[in-house]
């Protein structure tokens, strides 16, 4: 199971405001955080790529209340709360992917308006490990839309957190993604296999 050629490591929106302190923090989003510098360094000493999405909604993003949605204001582009966790390690060749730029369009997967399928794809990835912020929702989003495409699907449980607006909505998305092909693992598994 450990990342090999083929593989890419996808980190969903690790960012300010989805941890401690942030307009929409998640339970525990800050523990993520060594799980997932471990896991870089190991892809990077690798050379396996890492794509790192990111929320990078204008001031009048459809997701905040404002306008209707159902989130506060977060990730507001070039603020503070957008920024990744500020000891999140991200390797010099890392990839950004920056989703729920347009203003009248939501994106929970970070595939959603972004090149990233198109980056996979020249790269010839067949297989991705996903982890990051929040299980429930980007991440599981992002997870399925790669087996919507196709890719072998490694959902990495100790290197993400869920939102839980009700308490087992991270358990039914683990129990969605498994249902739908994805194989459930941990970091350990990952690099020490």
């Amino acid at each position: 199971m450990s990342l090999t050629t083929g593989d890419a490591l996808i980190i969903v929106d690790v960012q300010n405001d989805f941890c401690e302190g942030g307009a929409l923090a998640v339970s525990g989003g800050d523990d993520v955080v060594p799980v997932i510098n471990a896991l870089s360094r190991y892809c990077e000493n690798r050379h396996i790529p890492v794509y790192f999405s990111r929320d990078w909604h204008p001031s009048d993003h459809v997701s905040f209340k404002a306008q209707g949605g159902p989130w506060p204001p977060h990730c507001v582009q070039s603020e503070r709360g957008a920024a990744f966790h500020p000891d999140l390690y991200i390797p010099e060749r890392a990839v950004i992917v920056s989703k729920g730029t347009a203003p009248d369009k939501d994106a929970y997967s970070a595939f959603e308006g972004t090149d990233l399928l198109h980056k996979l794809r020249e790269q010839s990835i067949l297989r991705v490990f996903v982890c990051g912020l929040a299980t429930d929702y980007c991440v599981k989003s992002t997870a399925l839309d790669a087996l919507n495409e196709g890719f072998e699907v490694f959902v990495i449980t100790d290197g993400m957190r869920g939102v839980n607006v009700q308490p087992d909505d991270s358990r039914h998305a683990f129990e969605e993604l498994e249902n739908k092909g994805a194989f459930l693992t941990t970091s350990y598994e990952v690099v020490e296999s």
